[in-house]
């Protein structure tokens, strides 16, 4: 059983393309997706490989792990007493809270759906974080979108994308109150982030359920990539093809679990595991595919737990 958790904040800053293989569709390489609910996720998997090799002192100089903590806390590589002893901590698969849109007013709306919330909530609760007051019962009716203050309304409406809401700031408290509980404990403290905690609160849009989960199937970046021939400068044949990623500023979240280290020679608590992990001090990594463009540049944030 765990015994020790945190939540982790994952703030895209550029293109986070977490593939799911050749797709079928009109996109030949989508993103990983709920089955369900076909919200954007990132696999348990990929943050924990991520996580172990950024905590690696042979791959990390900066991190303060010895080789048994390491091995301790993330388990032993495949291959080399794998079956010893599990690792002491797990990752949840990071899911979706925040989804830019582009606005008419306002350039960008991060936009987010009770739903969302409430799912959200359900995993805060887990690693002690509360913020269930804030979080509206039910959500917008199909033609509204809830707001707080002018900065998104154009006009008379609230325009995202091709499609047209009607404000309402019946909720500007509740949307006020969850964007600046997001400003101060999911988005990173550094100062290159000021603004972008100053204006969350403003940009912060919670949309009718059906209308959410739109924008986050079909408001996507796709990229088209092309192979050219050295000799003809032309696009080689058959070397075309898309790529689906999130775009900068989602924003996302996984918990984090602990239990006490099973390797006998490393005793460690679940609380220590976790501590471990967050004194190698990462505050960036790259997440996903691409890696050598630049693309999946994360920003981290660790929960302080019980925030709120």
């Amino acid at each position: 059983m765990f015994e020790a958790t945190r939540m982790l904040f994952l703030y895209v800053e550029t293109p986070l393309h977490s593939g799911s293989g050749r797709g079928l569709g009109a996109v030949d390489l989508p993103i990983q997706r709920e089955r369900i609910t076909n919200y954007p996720i990132v696999q348990a998997s990929s943050i924990k490989g991520r996580m172990r090799a950024a905590c690696d002192p042979k791959l990390n100089s900066s991190s303060k792990l010895s080789k048994q903590e390491h091995l301790a806390i993330f388990g032993p590589e495949a291959g080399e007493g794998a079956s010893d002893y599990a690792g002491a901590i797990s990752f949840g698969d990071a899911r979706l809270l925040l989804f830019p849109v582009r606005s008419l007013a306002g350039v960008f709306a991060w936009t987010t759906s009770v739903d969302a919330l409430q799912r959200f909530q359900r995993t805060a609760e887990i690693v002690g974080l509360s913020l269930a007051a804030m979080i509206p019962p039910a959500p917008p009716d199909k033609e509204t979108a809830w707001v707080n203050g002018d900065v998104l309304v154009a006009g008379e409406s609230v325009v995202l994308e091709e499609f047209s809401f009607k404000p309402d700031q019946t909720h500007a408290t509740a949307v006020n109150a969850i964007g600046q509980w997001l400003a101060n404990y999911a988005l990173p403290q550094t100062p290159e982030y000021q603004y972008w905690r100053a204006v969350l609160p403003q940009k912060l849009c919670i949309l009718p359920e059906d209308a959410f989960r739109d924008f986050v199937q079909y408001a996507t970046e796709v990229q088209t990539h092309i192979k050219i021939n050295p000799e003809t400068k032309t696009v080689a044949t058959g070397a075309l093809w898309t790529t689906e990623s999130l775009p900068s500023d989602t924003l996302l979240y996984a918990p984090i679990m602990a239990t006490k280290t099973r390797e006998k020679n490393t005793p460690l608590t679940a609380k220590e595991v976790i501590q471990k992990v967050i004194e190698v001090n990462l505050t960036r990594t790259q997440l996903g595919g691409d890696e050598t463009t630049g693309q999946g540049i994360v920003a981290l944030r660790f929960s302080d737990g019980g925030e709120g």
